[in-house]
């Protein structure tokens, strides 16, 4: 079993604001702006989080920014308010960043970990806000900005052919652009359940927990606490440590995935986080 971290949701680029942790624990990864020409985004106001819209909670976070997304991966059947019959979960890519996933030889049973950039929120006179760091707050994550893996998705199909493709209509990469014009398209879905734990399905999202949290404490949320599983000798890319002075881990630069060679300290790490 492969594992493959994958970079998901609102950064600076894209967004501008951070993904919320409710003081429940849930953890809500705002899926990317997309253009609204665009004829496979979904609106922010079509989107829920239990009963409540997404573009209600990003107004009270101050987000300025397009109307609709790129809802990908695709993992929690309730999110949309309209309900698709048909629906599956699925995660899709496409050009130079499937081309990577194809060249590192992902398959069936493979496992995917989605982490994006969150900060905690309370609900104040009915509006969400960050939480503010405090002095006597004992989570050092707390009212800090944070890098965290919220969803995870194994590998069931990997779906290349356009027509198989098409059939997964609702999913932004079934949109006849990706399909027939971008290189590389390629949609994966879920496997039913946990191939190492039956009981659990094949995809979901992770309730805030500390052990899900990569960030160091007391550092920007770029810096990793230290890990094998991840470290510079355990992935498969030719990637250096950026971070000086610290015993955590910087991957500089643009990327979305990175492959864990497939070994036991990638798969005990990967069992741990559930």
């Amino acid at each position: 079993m492969k594992v493959i971290l994958s970079r998901k949701g609102f950064d600076s680029a894209n967004g501008g604001i951070l993904s919320p942790i409710f003081e429940d624990g849930t953890m809500l990864s705002f899926p990317i702006p997309g253009k609204d020409e665009e004829k496979d985004c979904i609106r922010y106001d079509e989107l829920f989080c239990g009963n409540i819209c997404l573009k209600r909670i990003m107004d009270d976070l101050k987000y300025r920014g397009a109307e609709c997304c790129h809802l990908d991966p695709d993992l929690v059947k309730e999110r949309r308010g309209k309900r698709i019959q048909e629906w599956i979960p699925a995660f899709g890519q496409v050009n130079q960043s499937a081309a990577y996933l194809k060249n590192q030889h992902i398959s069936e049973g493979d496992l995917f970990f989605f982490f994006g950039n969150f900060r905690h929120v309370e609900q104040k006179n009915g509006k969400y806000k960050y939480v503010r760091r405090k002095a006597k707050m004992t989570d050092e994550y707390l009212g800090k900005p944070i890098q965290a893996v919220w969803g995870y998705l194994q590998v069931g199909r990997i779906i290349t052919d356009p027509e198989e493709q098409k059939k997964i209509f609702w999913h932004p990469h079934a949109c006849n652009k990706r399909v027939y014009e971008e290189k590389n398209n390629v949609i994966f879905t879920a496997s039913e359940h946990l191939s190492f734990n039956p009981g659990l399905p094949g995809s979901g999202t992770f309730l805030y927990d500390k052990k899900r949290v990569l960030t160091m404490p007391q550092k920007s949320k770029a810096i990793w606490n230290y890990c094998k599983a991840y470290d510079v000798d355990n992935i498969e890319s030719n990637r250096k440590n950026s971070a000086s002075g610290t015993e955590g881990i910087y991957y500089a630069g643009i990327w979305q995935e990175l492959v864990l060679k497939e070994n036991q300290i990638s798969e005990e790490w990967a069992k741990s986080l559930f």
